[in-house]
């Protein structure tokens, strides 16, 4: 099931867009450097987060979204799951989830190498563009600030 669920969810989420690809520098749990030149942008990240057709994380975790009526309940709550992440830790958790557990159910959303069952037309293409990777680091960040005060 797991894995049909993987599969699912990586044919229905693929964009077929051509996106810049930019060096990642990994250090341990952590992507240091942005995927892009510029920001991320909380809103738009809420936004792809909250997409039934972009992110499609509402399938499996629950968050702050009251008008979203049907959220998932296989992975913990975003708010929960972002609140001991630093930005470098989180953008390496969406990029590729697999090297933190490898039998997540959660789309590599960066990564186009050594993925599994990908449609022939998405092959080497990501589910999510660099800048839409920030744009949704920056909305975590806004949880975790939110969280804060």
């Amino acid at each position: 099931m797991r894995g049909t669920l993987a599969a699912v969810l990586l044919g229905m989420s693929i964009v077929s867009l051509a996106y810049p690809s930019y060096a990642q520098t990994w250090s341990g749990d952590s992507i240091v450097n942005p995927l892009t030149s510029s920001p991320g942008d909380a809103a738009k990240g809420r936004m792809i987060v909250a997409s039934r057709q972009t992110g499609l994380c509402l399938l499996c975790h629950s968050g702050p979204f009251p008008e979203e009526r049907f959220q998932g309940n296989l992975a913990p709550d975003i708010g929960v799951s972002v609140g001991h992440l630093n930005e470098a830790q989180l953008r390496a958790r969406i990029v590729d989830p697999s090297r933190f557990n490898p039998s997540t159910i959660m789309p590599s959303y960066y990564r186009t190498e050594g993925l599994n069952r990908v449609a022939p037309k998405f092959v080497g293409q990501p589910i999510l563009s660099g800048q839409e990777i920030e744009d949704v680091v920056a909305f975590l960040l806004s949880l975790k600030a939110k969280a804060v005060q």
